[in-house]
Formats: C-alpha cells, sequence, structure tokens
C-alpha cells in the first residue's frame, strides 16, 4: 500500500513538475529566453518589413551565377536587418525577406538596382544619354574598396562622398583615363544615373577617386555598400512584392493570441461538462501542447506568419478531437460492463487506430501545402504538421498518463467518466434519396450562379491578387469610412496618384481597414499612392500594407490550387486504401472529400469571398481534416464485421446504422470542438483569418454532413457493386469450368469412340 502512495505521489510531481515547468519555459524561456514565445521568430506579416521576389530573366543560368546573385543580395539586405534573408524560390526566382524595417519602398527601389558602376568621357556619357553602346573608362570591377565619409574641406557644412579606392588594374586604367581627359569632366554614372561629375585637373596616379553629391551619410553609405558589392550577375525582374506595416502585424498578433486564449477555455469548459475526469486530463494535456508547440517553434526557429497562428489555433482544436475519440470509446466500453480501470485500457487501445489515421490524413495535407504552396501557406502548413503530430503524442501518451493518475488517486467511480446512454438505432440508409439530393441541388444551383456573375462581367470567383495579378492596398484609417466616403473621396485621390482608373474597394468589417485593388503599380506609382494617402488622410507608411503579383505568379498560383487539391485526394485514397483493404472504404471516403470541397467551393463563389492563397490552405484543410469523422465511423464498421462469427450471415446495412449511430455523438462532438476555434478565430481574428475561418467553418459542417449521412450509404452502393461484379466473375468462372467439364467429356466420348472404331476395324 505505501508503495502504491510512493508511486502515486512520484508520478504527481512529475506531472505537475512538467505542466509549470512547460508553462514557464514557454512564457518566460530558459536562459537569455531561449525557448520563450518571445523568441519566436515573426514573419512578415507580423514584424512589418519587405518582401520581394525576383525572376531570373537569363534561360537556364548557371548554378554559380544563382548562387553569386543570391550571395550579393544578402550582402546588400545585410545593411537593412541582420535577420534578413535571400533564397531560391523553385527553378528560376529569387525572394528575398527584409522584417523589420520602416521605409520599406525606399528598400525595395534600392534593392530592384543592379549596381552598376561606370566611368565614362563625355564622348562615351554622349552615346550612353542616346541608348547607344559605349565603352567605359573603367567599372565596379575596378574598384577595390568603397568607404562612406565626410568632406570639410570645402567648407565648415560637411559633404557627404564616397572614396574609391582602386586594384592595380584600375589604378592604371584610372591615371590613363585623367591623363587623357585634363580639363574635362568624367562621368561616374551608377545604375543609369549620374552621380557625381568633376572636371579633371590633372593626371591622377595615385589610384584613388571621390563621388561626391551625397545628401546624407546613409545615401553615401548605401551606394559604397553597392559599389563595393558589385553588379549581379543576372538579370532580375520583380515579380511579386509585399510592404507590411508593423502596426498591421502587431494587431494581428493581439488579436489572434486573444482568440486562441478565449476558444481554449471554451474547449475546456466543453470538455470537463461532457467528459468530467478525462475532460480535466484533456485540458490539462492541452496547457502540455500548447507549450510544446511554443517551445519547438522558438528553439528550431521556425519563422511563425500571420496564417501560422490560424494553423495553432486549428490545431489545438484537432488536438481536442483526438481526445474525444478516445474518451467516447472509454465511455461505451463502462457502458459495455467492463470495469473503470479496464475501460480506460481498452479506451486507448481501440481508439488508437482511428486518431492514428484521421491525424495521418491531416499531416498529409499540410505536406502537400508545403511542397506546392508558398509564402503564407507554407507557414499554415508548417504549423499545421507540427500540430497534429504533438496532438497525437499529447492525446495517447500525456492524456493517458493523467487519466490514470486521476484514476489513482480514488476517481474510480463510473459516474466521473460520463454516463452512457443505450441510443435508438437511427436508419441512415433509408435517408439516402434525399441526403444524396441535398447536396445535388446545392452543386447545380452554384452552376446556374456561376454563369449569371460570368454573363454580368463579375467573375464565377472572386480572385484575389494571388490568382489574379495586380497590386493590393491595405490601408487603415484613423476613421472608419462609409462606402459612399470611400467612392467620392479616397478612390480619385488613388486614380490621380496613380495614373490607373480601374480601383476595386473593399471594407473590412468592422475595421476601419479599406483594401483597394488595382492593375500591377510599378515601384514609383506606390510611393505616389503612399504620399498622397499621408497627405490627404494623415494614414502613416505603417498603416499601409501592400502587395503586387506580376500575372505569371498569379496564373501558376490558380494550376498550384488545383494541382494540390487533387494531389492530397489522391494521397488520402491511398493511404485509406492501405489501411483499410479495400477499395470501398476508400472510394467512398474520397467521394465524401470531393462533396466537401464542392460545399465549400459553392461558399465561395455565393459569398464573393476572396480566392487566393488562403483559398489553397483551406479547402486542403477540408481535404485532411473533414476525412476523421468518416476514418471513425468506417473503423467501427470493420470492427463489426471483423467481429462477427459468421460474416455471411450480417446485415451490412444495419451495421452502417449501428456504426453512425454508435459514433454519431462523437462526430458531432469532433466537428464542435474544431468548429467552436474557427468561430472564435472569426470573430477576434483580423480580416486575413476571417476570410480562413468563415469557408473551413462551412467545411467541417459539410465534413460532418458527408460522414454522417453519405459515406455509410457510398460504402454500401460500392459494396454492392463489388459483390455484383464478384458474382459475375464467379458465373463466368463456373461457366468457363461448366464449358471446360463439357469439353473434356465430349473429348473423352470421341476418344472412346475412336478406339472403339479402331477395334472394329482390326477385327
Amino acid at each position: 500500500m505505501r508503495y502504491n502512495l510512493k508511486k502515486k505521489i512520484i508520478y504527481s510531481i512529475i506531472i505537475l513538475a512538467l505542466l509549470f515547468g512547460m508553462s514557464y519555459v514557454a512564457i518566460f524561456g530558459m536562459k537569455d529566453g531561449y525557448g520563450s514565445i518571445g523568441q519566436i521568430k515573426q514573419g512578415l506579416d507580423l514584424a512589418g518589413g519587405v518582401s520581394i521576389t525576383y525572376e531570373i530573366q537569363e534561360d537556364n543560368p548557371s548554378d554559380q551565377d544563382v548562387s553569386d546573385t543570391i550571395y550579393k543580395l544578402q550582402q546588400r539586405v545585410t545593411n537593412y536587418s541582420t535577420e534578413a534573408e535571400v533564397y531560391k524560390e523553385g527553378g528560376n526566382r529569387i525572394t528575398v525577406e527584409i522584417p523589420d524595417v520602416t521605409d520599406a519602398n525606399a528598400i525595395l527601389e534600392e534593392l530592384g538596382q543592379p549596381g552598376t558602376l561606370m566611368f565614362l568621357d563625355s564622348d562615351g556619357y554622349t552615346k550612353f544619354s542616346n541608348g547607344e553602346e559605349c565603352t567605359p573608362l573603367l567599372t565596379g570591377s575596378d574598384v577595390k574598396n568603397a568607404v562612406a565619409g565626410a568632406d570639410t574641406s570645402q567648407s565648415s557644412t560637411s559633404k557627404y562622398v564616397v572614396s574609391l579606392e582602386f586594384n592595380d588594374e584600375g589604378k592604371q586604367k584610372f591615371a590613363d583615363a585623367t591623363s587623357a581627359n585634363v580639363g574635362k569632366i568624367i562621368y561616374i554614372v551608377y545604375d543609369g544615373k549620374v552621380v557625381s561629375a568633376p572636371r579633371v585637373n590633372e593626371a591622377i596616379t595615385g589610384g584613388s577617386a571621390q563621388i561626391d553629391g551625397m545628401s546624407s551619410y546613409d545615401e553615401a553609405n548605401t551606394l559604397a555598400s553597392y559599389v563595393r558589392i558589385g553588379a549581379m550577375p543576372l538579370e532580375l525582374k520583380e515579380m511579386r512584392s509585399q510592404v507590411v506595416g508593423a502596426k498591421l502585424g502587431e494587431t494581428a498578433i493581439q488579436t489572434s493570441l486573444l482568440a486562441g486564449a478565449i476558444g481554449l477555455a471554451i474547449l475546456c469548459l466543453f470538455m470537463i461538462i461532457a467528459y468530467r475526469v478525462p475532460g480535466v486530463a484533456a485540458c490539462l494535456a492541452l496547457v502540455i501542447y500548447v507549450a510544446l508547440d511554443i517551445f519547438i517553434l522558438s528553439v528550431y526557429e521556425i519563422t511563425l506568419t500571420l496564417s501560422g497562428i490560424a494553423g495553432i489555433v486549428l490545431s489545438i482544436g484537432m488536438a481536442v478531437d483526438a481526445n474525444v475519440v478516445i474518451f467516447s470509446r472509454i465511455r461505451e466500453e463502462i457502458g459495455a460492463g467492463k470495469s473503470v480501470d479496464a475501460a480506460i485500457e481498452q479506451g486507448f487501445k481501440k481508439a488508437m487506430s482511428a486518431v492514428v489515421d484521421g491525424n495521418v490524413t491531416t499531416i498529409i495535407a499540410a505536406l502537400v501545402l508545403y511542397l506546392r504552396g508558398s509564402g503564407s501557406v507554407k507557414g499554415f502548413a508548417v504549423t499545421l504538421g507540427i500540430g497534429v503530430v504533438l496532438s497525437m503524442f499529447t492525446a495517447l501518451v500525456i492524456s493517458k498518463t493523467i487519466v490514470r493518475l486521476l484514476y489513482n488517486f480514488g476517481c474510480k467511480s463510473e459516474k466521473l467518466y460520463g454516463s452512457v446512454r443505450h441510443k435508438k438505432i437511427f436508419d441512415f440508409v433509408s435517408m439516402r434519396k434525399a441526403t444524396f439530393a441535398i447536396p445535388g441541388v446545392i452543386l447545380a444551383i452554384c452552376i446556374i450562379v456561376m454563369i449569371v456573375f460570368t454573363a454580368n462581367g463579375k467573375g464565377a470567383l472572386n480572385y484575389s491578387l494571388d490568382f489574379a495579378g495586380g497590386t493590393s492596398t491595405t490601408v487603415t484609417f484613423a476613421e472608419e469610412m462609409s462606402l459612399a466616403d470611400i467612392d467620392a473621396n479616397v478612390i480619385p485621390v488613388i486614380r490621380e496618384a496613380t495614373g490607373v482608373a480601374n480601383v476595386q474597394q473593399q471594407k473590412v468589417t468592422d475595421s476601419t481597414q479599406v483594401v483597394f485593388k488595382t492593375d500591377e503599380l510599378s515601384l514609383a506609382q506606390r510611393e505616389a499612392l503612399n504620399t498622397a494617402l499621408e497627405n490627404k488622410f494623415g494614414v502613416a507608411d505603417s498603416d499601409i500594407d501592400s502587395q503586387s503579383i506580376s500575372s505569371t505568379v498569379s496564373s501558376e498560383m490558380k494550376q498550384d490550387a488545383v494541382i494540390a487539391t487533387v494531389l492530397a485526394i489522391i494521397c488520402i485514397l491511398i493511404y485509406v486504401w492501405f489501411r483499410f483493404k479495400d477499395i470501398s472504404f476508400a472510394g467512398s471516403t474520397v467521394l465524401a472529400l470531393v462533396h466537401d470541397v464542392a460545399i465549400v467551393f459553392t461558399f465561395y463563389v455565393f459569398s464573393r469571398l476572396s480566392v487566393g492563397g488562403t483559398f489553397i490552405a483551406c479547402m486542403l484543410t477540408i481535404v485532411g481534416y473533414s476525412v476523421n469523422s468518416t476514418i471513425v465511423i468506417f473503423d467501427r464498421v470493420r470492427d463489426t464485421i471483423n467481429s462477427a462469427a459468421d460474416k455471411s450471415k450480417l446485415d451490412y446495412k444495419q451495421v452502417v446504422n449501428e456504426s453512425i449511430t454508435n459514433t454519431l455523438t462523437r462526430s458531432i462532438n469532433t466537428s464542435l470542438t474544431t468548429f467552436i476555434m474557427l468561430a472564435v478565430l472569426y470573430i477576434f481574428g483580423v480580416a486575413t483569418i476571417r476570410e480562413f475561418a468563415l469557408p473551413l467553418m462551412v467545411g467541417i459542417i459539410a465534413g460532418a454532413f458527408s460522414s454522417v449521412f453519405l459515406t455509410g450509404n457510398m460504402w454500401l452502393i460500392f459494396r454492392a457493386a463489388k459483390e455484383k461484379h464478384q458474382a459475375k466473375s464467379a458465373a463466368r468462372e463456373a461457366e468457363k469450368e461448366k464449358r471446360a467439364e463439357a469439353e473434356a467429356a465430349k473429348n473423352l466420348s470421341n476418344s472412346k469412340k475412336k478406339k472403339k472404331d479402331k477395334k472394329n476395324n482390326e477385327d
């Protein structure tokens, strides 16, 4: 007895230490904040900053040239932030990300400069001005070093200059150039602009020179840096850019954290009311889950984006789902007459396959998202994938340990684990015609609405910047403006500043933000727009978030959306087929997924929500998640079939009805927990999060409907078709055997007759 008490105390201390320890690390971190929430690396949409993607213009560039270009870009951006990143994206693109910078538009302009430095004589400058080919006296490759400084030799006021030191070859070239041009002007041209035009008074043989005329030290230092680094080996063209104000990201973090905290509190309350002691265990496990999630993101320096926060909040709901599946099974085992101790063991054991299968399908979707997505979509995929893996661990290991601990401390009454009601078996199979007709009617209406929208020039879908291309500018005004005010006062200013006639606007609900969509704007047009908004409405740069995407990139993203969705469905088909060893299960699962995707697509058509990068993430999340309830039902169908003593006497319609009825509460609760998290995200989240959460909520409802009303009936149809095919095959085989036997009998008869005839002839 003393040994058991000692064991309980040790287990309690370990669990409490783990709870408080992980919570402390998540908030305060270890040494120097290591592993804390404050050390998580923030993406551009949270920290503010600039992102730009270039396309390499040369065909089949060498790996060396690409590497050199990335290196030189990295050298440039280091001047702005040590956290800046430059990386290759796809086969012919390079992306630059610079977080936490203020004058993002100026950085975009500077990054767009190729860094070409030329010294030209008068003839060379004339040709250069006329767009003709010219031979420079010297180039940037002749410069050994360039340093910014102040020249106070001419007056009391400092003049900022760039001091150039030439290499040996450049020293000789410069000496020859100045000797040949005494009394003449040498033009120093950087990126097509004359930055200095000194007159040569005498030959300069010392191997140095100065570029003057800089208005500030920062300007001189930037020029010196670019001259040192040199020109880009490859020609780059801007394909996509994004400028995010820091205030927008700060607001997004605050609202998302609030949504996560409120959602977590609601889920804990729901779990305790619904499942009692196991619900308490689930809440404690959730705290550890959140702490582990924060710790992993911080330690592995995973960049957290706004969509990544959505992935975390969504995965919290999914973590609860796994506990619902397990605890419902424990309750059923108690209802079947098992002791609480045995029910806990059997509940975790029997629920494991459903938990693993359901989460693996979500991991498949997250993996496809990561491989086919870009930017924020990848951020969502990473946090969702990490969250799903952690949810399996906390549900199957941590929750079990805590439930066992509570049981050993005296929570042994069956009432503490929830009561089991004996349910009347509902005939879902008989509702086949009605339940099949409902989605059919919805999809038919969807097609009609798409045709009407297209005929009216609105387009079947409301493509966002990601899919349509162009420039999107999100502006946070000091006060909320009506649509009439925006049309009358703001849009004319935008048209005048940019020179673009077609300006679309969209208000963000319950916010002072307005999104303006235009054709793709150049950097100069974007700067003019920012200046106009500041002058007319007092909007600071930090309150303006702009994003530009070329038509090439938007076309590719459309293709990726289709490919990613189809690929995810195929992967899930293969996995379910492998796990259930029956095409009937896999086929009906995939058809249900197609239904869920189609319903969410219909919602996008009706609601006119923007269809873009979040659309891809939404569709694949639905594909990965909505299959969970289906797997729980099919897992029960499989168990019933496998446990039957005589499978030939099974009434498969009754098996389906019993399986759906017995798992109905579980299906509702798993959908409800995730729906709660999404609803909280929608209520408290920023506009981008809302556009993601709302269609996902529709997808959760569609998934619950298809799991309960469609999949069982589709499985019966597949099974009937399979049995019919097998019966036909068996009949054909029997017919073949019958013909073969008849042929053999005929041959035998003929053989006997021949022998008899032969004998008669011999006689």
